[in-house]
Formats: C-alpha cells, structure tokens, sequence
C-alpha cells in the first residue's frame, strides 16, 4: 500500500469542520463534503439556515454543489464541533479604522475550537494574517485553554484561500500552498487538500513562509495596480490616452499587462497592511507599499472629483443633475460591496444636491442599505446628466449606443467609464466622456 492509500484511509476516519461560511469557507465546505463528513460551521442563524435550503447569497456555489455534497451537515450549535478531528479556520481578517489587524474574528475562532480540541486533532488557518501570526498569537491561545501540546498532542498547519469571486474557477482547479508544525503533519494536510484539489499542492517549507506568501501575492496586486493608476494620472494632465499607451506598451513580451481602477474588497486593499504592520513593529517602514495603498484609497474621491467639476464646466446646476452609477461592488461579477472604493465615489455625490441613482444587478440591497439606508438599487428609467460605469459586470458589458442615448439627456452628456469597457464605435464622439 503506497504512502497516498495509507494517508487517505487515515482521512475517511476523520470528520472535518468549516469555521466561517463565507466566500471563502463555504465553497471549501461543499468540496471536502463531496468525499469526507463535513460540518460546516458559522455564528450566523441565518446563514445557516439559509445554506440548508441549498442558497448561497454569495452567489459562489450553485443548487448543484449543494446535492453532490452529500457528506456535509451545517450548523451554528457550538457543541457539534465535538465530533470534528480537522478543524479548518476561513474566518474574515480585516482591518480597524486605523489600518492596523483585527484579529476579533480570529481569535474568537480560536478559542472556540480549543474548547474542543483532541488528542492527534489539526487546525488548520485559511484565513490572511501576517507572518507570525499563527505561531505567535494562534497556537498560544489553542494551547492555553485545551492544556495540550502543539505536536505531541495536537498539530497545526496553514494553507491560505485563493478563492477570487466572480471568475468561475472551481477550488480544485486552484493551486494550493500547504504547511504544517512538523514535517508529518505537512504531509498529512498536503494529503488532506489533495484529495480534493487537482491542480497543484505546494509544500511551503514553513508555516511562516505560507503566510508571507499570501501576503505578498495581494501586496504584488495592489502595487502594480496603483503603478497604473498613477500612470493614468500623469497622462490626464499630458492629455494621453490611457489605453492607447498600455496597447502599445503591452506588445513587449515582458510588458505586465495591468489596467488602472479602482481596488477595494477584502484581500488586495486590506491584506498589505498585514505586512506594513508586521514591518513597523520590526523596525521598518514599508515605502513601496504603503504608497501603493494611498494611491490606491483616493481613487474614489478622485473620481468624484473629475465629476463635479465636468458638471461645473458643463454649467450644469447640481440641484438639477440627475447622475448614474452602474456597478458599486468591490469588482466585476461579484455581489461583495465591503470595501468597495465605489462606495467612496458616492459619499461624495451625496454631499452635494446631485439627484443619485444606482444600479447594479446582483450586488445584496441588504448589505448597500448598511452603507446608505435612504439609497435603492434599481434600474434607471429617467435621463441622466451623467453615467458613472464603475463596474463592468456582464450586463453593463452590453451597453451600446441605443440603450446610452436612451439613458443620457443629451449629446453633451457626461460617460466617466472607469474601466474603459465602451469602445469608440459606441460613443461616437457624442458625449462628454472620461475613463482611466
């Protein structure tokens, strides 16, 4: 019997717990329900109760990966944890007003599956966190209150989510980074994901290693992206096309192919502060980075901004403007709206007398009314003085000069496309247009 044979029947005897029903634990959830006893386990009543009737508001897992997930039960009854032997942690790990950690979810998942843990158990974090974090904050706590010891009693790994809503892609066909306390027990998670995952199963050569990795792979994202909001910011004022200079820039072979927006949700604009955090209390204060970031959060306002003052040079009166948003979540394709910069865009519209409509088909109206209780999302029937596409989901993919001049007053009328989804063909010249 082969090493892989021994490992997974040690699997079939093992029963897995899902901490966090997210974006992130949910999917996971559902694909080691395909093959192991699962239990998916969240705080949230409601959320429970919503994935027994087999719907995800996130609109990441279909009715389908419901019924092929045969193995798995969901709960919000603490005490059925008890059961478990694998207890996986996908809980949010965001950050507070002051950009530093909050590791409230976190910790608070901690303690709960040290209040079950066992004998030979694994706990395994999926959620962000700095290098170091695991070691120094999460095991001390799994230690304190189960009186048992990391690798004689117990064992721990890390293995960061990769999950990117809205693009379709299954977890198995992710890669994956893998790592544990010991050399066994990186093995044994190494065999744990691979049961499930068909793309590759990487073996980080330690827990801390992992976590960096992670951090790093959003940081690189958010860099690169504020590089080409800078850009596009210099080529504003040189009265430059954007687009026109990443076309031709693109035609080198090693030329990386990034487009200037807006960069919210809840990975790319809040794990670099992980790591800036990490470095400042080591002595160092990230330059690159942080720069990257401030760039990046005034991208909102700056939009905003270009707004008002075409309506100014437009001599429209702001009282009487009637302006459109399509899209406020963080990105295409995707219903999450948490730290979307789309948001920024409209508490400044708000704060002046421009009438606002806002449109986009799939993100929550519960969440946005958290953000702005008196604002609805629905279509757009009246005029508008201005359009702002901010998000290119697939509908708004479809716009074309008909269903625009249908929208718009006028000719004269204001198109801020952020992405540059419209093409030339379609706007013909007409309106007063503006894109990154």
């Amino acid at each position: 019997m082969s090493v892989n044979q021994k490992s997974y029947l040690k699997l079939r005897k093992k029963k897995i717990a899902i901490l966090g029903l997210g974006y992130v634990g949910l999917p996971l959830a559902l694909e080691f329900g395909r093959k192991f006893e699962t239990l998916g386990y969240d705080i949230s009543n409601e959320r429970i109760k919503e994935l027994r009737f087999k719907k995800d508001i996130n609109l990441l897992s279909s009715k389908k990966d419901f019924l092929q997930s045969k193995k798995i039960s969901f709960t919000s009854t603490e005490k059925n944890l008890l059961d478990c032997n694998i207890f996986i942690i996908t809980v949010p790990t965001p950050v507070k007003k002051n950009k530093n950690p909050d590791l409230s979810y976190l910790t608070k998942a901690t303690k709960t599956v040290a209040k079950y843990l066992k004998i030979n158990d694994f706990v395994i974090y999926e959620s962000t966190v700095y290098p170091g974090l695991t070691e120094e904050h999460c095991i001390p706590i799994l230690e304190k209150l189960s009186k048992l010891k990391l690798n004689l009693d117990f064992f721990v790994g890390y293995s960061p989510e990769r999950i990117n809503p809205g693009d379709g892609k299954s977890i198995k066909n992710i890669n994956k980074v893998v790592s544990g306390s010991t050399p066994k027990s990186t093995t044994f998670i190494y065999s744990l994901y691979k049961s499930i995952i068909k793309a590759q199963v990487f073996k980080a050569k330690s827990i801390k290693v992992a976590e960096a990795s992670k951090i790093i792979e959003n940081a690189q994202r958010d860099i690169n992206i504020s590089f080409m909001n800078e850009l596009s910011l210099i080529f504003k004022k040189l009265n430059i096309n954007t687009q026109d200079v990443l076309d031709a820039a693109k035609t080198k072979w090693n030329f990386l192919d990034f487009k200037p927006g807006l960069v919210g949700g809840h990975c790319i604009s809040v794990d670099p502060y992980y790591l800036t955090y990490k470095a400042k209390k080591h002595h160092y204060s990230p330059k690159v980075i942080l720069s990257g970031r401030d760039i990046n959060n005034n991208m909102g306002y700056f939009i905003a901004k270009v707004l008002l003052k075409k309506l100014k040079k437009n001599n429209l009166k702001l009282s009487k403007c009637t302006v459109g948003i399509f899209g406020i979540t963080y990105k295409e394709n995707s219903n999450d709206i948490r730290d979307s910069k789309v948001l920024d865009i409209i508490k400044v519209i708000k704060k002046s007398e421009i009438k606002l409509r806002i449109y986009d088909p799939i993100a929550n109206q519960n969440e946005f009314k958290k953000y702005f209780p008196d604002l609805k999302i629905k279509k757009i029937k009246e005029k508008l003085d201005a359009l702002i596409i901010a998000v290119p989901h697939k509908e708004f993919l479809k716009l074309n000069y008909s269903k625009l001049t249908k929208l718009l007053k006028n000719n004269n009328s204001i198109i801020i496309d952020i992405k540059s989804i419209l093409s030339e063909k379609i706007i013909k010249d007409k309106y007063d247009y503006w894109s990154l």
